[in-house]
């Protein structure tokens, strides 16, 4: 099994252990805090959440830069780079703590009106740590870029895996201790310190990578940023879609309508990251297709096979929310937070085609050409995101996610004629390819499921036995109508392998 089917797998075990342990965790989390001090950790954390895009696309950029050359086979070239991304990074870290120092100073100029003078303590002592977190793993997060333009994915996955469980047992004992918000806070940073070392010495010790200052390359430098800063420009308008609800919320609402908003988005995040899961290990295999100079028609297949199995997992997800959500939030965090259900939900429709597409933003990143997107992006998305701050005057968080979503999909929209006319991916074909058989398959089992719902009772026992159905129904119908027999042997192929182990062990 190569490196990619292994980094999908660690992916989707990774996404598993991350959603069923923020599933079972939020609602303790919420518990133990209270909705208001629950809304003020996730307020602060967005606003230091803004100050993440000054790693300015450093990160993708070392992915890339990685992978392209390990396939031009320059070993000085990449040593020279990677300490030249390490000065830069060194300077980033010092305006991460110039810029924090300012907005500490003005917490209350922002935020007074909204939060009371304990909550305002707090939140300056959370901003602090979270600052001094950033500057440190923005850096620290080039280990992992590395390995991933090395297309070494088995060991920084495991070990996020690791730290998922640990974070989790350490917040239960912390919160049954009478831990608060700020112990979050410095638990995180604590384990993010622990993973970088850990990181690098992979990095270092294993894959035996040098970060070594050869000569000054202005046009290394150039490179780099004329590259990175549409990153860096995608990641602020991505940080200011996700984001700006919170921010707007917690200036003209409260934390506990904050809260309910980060619920629903933190729901929503969690859909998308099953589609990431694939996408996410394919920049370095769009890289070097680039420097082969593939076709658009054999980027168009790439992009139609990671497609149609992203498809295929979010629709199952999507269908199941659609029919069983609103039971399962009530459940999970109580009535008061029906409207995370339909943030979540709103999101989940308009996140959709975007994800399935997420090949296609490979490719734009390995052809160092994502300034039209990022353009598109920043016009649109901020338009709708501006719309949404004065809808959430009246609608609150219904009204801010619909603002932010719309400005979405016409961005999308527009980048598919980019992809059609500039990249040469043919869209019409891919579209074609990924709603074959599967999109009459999941309209078929819409109503079926919602015959499940029918099915009497209205807690954890009566959902657990609708999910079971749902997804034996949507497994069976999907497997036997709406795959070709790629797919087929993609699902099979783990349980033959499974089965096999098995039967030479008896």
């Amino acid at each position: 099994m190569s490196q990619l089917e292994k980094g999908a797998i660690l992916n989707y075990l990774n996404i598993f252990l991350t959603n069923i342990i923020g599933l079972l965790l939020t609602p303790f989390i919420i518990k133990k805090l209270g909705d208001a001090e629950f809304g003020l950790y996730s307020l602060i954390g967005a606003f230091v959440g803004y100050m993440s895009v000054l790693d300015l696309g450093i990160n993708n950029t070392i992915i890339r830069f990685v992978a392209k050359y390990r396939a031009e086979k320059n070993r000085i070239g990449e040593e020279n780079f990677l300490a030249t991304t390490m000065i830069i990074y060194f300077f980033i870290s010092l305006l991460i703590i110039a810029i924090g120092t300012i907005c500490y100073y003005n917490l209350d100029s922002i935020f007074g009106s909204s939060l009371t003078i304990e909550e305002m303590g707090k939140a300056k002592i959370m901003f602090v740590i979270l600052i001094f977190n950033l500057a440190v793993t923005l850096p620290g997060g080039a280990f992992a870029g590395i390995c991933s333009g090395y297309e070494e994915f088995v060991f920084p996955k495991t070990v996020n895996i690791f730290r998922y469980i640990v974070r989790a047992v350490l917040i239960v004992a912390l919160l049954i201790l009478g831990g608060k918000a700020i112990s979050i806070v410095i638990l995180d940073t604590s384990l993010n310190l622990f993973i970088i070392g850990v990181n690098a010495f992979f990095v270092l010790n294993k894959l035996k990578v040098k970060f070594k200052f050869h000569n000054i390359e202005k046009s290394l430098i150039k490179e780099i940023f004329g590259y990175s800063i549409w990153i860096f420009i995608a990641a602020l308008v991505s940080q200011f879609q996700w984001q700006a609800g919170q921010m707007a919320l917690g200036i003209v609402a409260n934390t506990t309508i904050v809260a309910i908003y980060a619920v629903g988005i933190m729901l929503g995040t969690y859909y998308g990251a099953f589609s990431h899961a694939i996408s996410g290990v394919f920049l370095p295999r769009a890289t070097q297709m680039t420097v082969r100079n593939a076709t658009g028609e054999e980027l168009t297949t790439m992009m139609i096979k990671i497609g149609r199995i992203s498809l295929i997992i979010l629709l199952y997800i999507l269908g199941a929310f659609l029919l069983y959500g609103k039971q399962f939030v009530f459940l999970w965090v109580g009535e008061n937070y029906y409207n995370s259900w339909v943030v979540a939900l709103i999101i989940m429709f308009a996140y959709t085609m975007p994800l399935v597409q997420s090949f296609g933003n490979s490719i734009l990143e390995a052809k160092n050409k994502m300034s039209f997107k990022v353009i598109i992006y920043l016009i649109f998305i901020g338009m709708g995101t501006f719309a949404g701050v004065l809808l959430a005057k009246k609608y609150g968080s219904i009204g801010m996610i619909t603002g932010s979503t719309i400005g979405w999909i016409i961005s999308q929209n527009i980048l598919n004629v980019y992809y059609q006319k500039v990249i040469h991916l043919n869209i019409i074909r891919f579209f074609k390819e990924l709603f074959n058989k599967t999109f009459i398959v999941f309209i078929l089992i819409i109503p079926l499921g919602y015959l499940i719902n029918y099915i009497p009772g209205e807690g954890w026992i009566s959902f657990i036995i609708k999910a079971f159905s749902y997804t034996f129904v949507f497994a069976t119908l999907m497997f036997s109508f709406g795959m070709n027999s790629y797919e087929k042997q993609l699902f099979e192929k783990p349980i033959q392998n499974t089965l096999k182990k098995l039967k030479i062990k008896s």
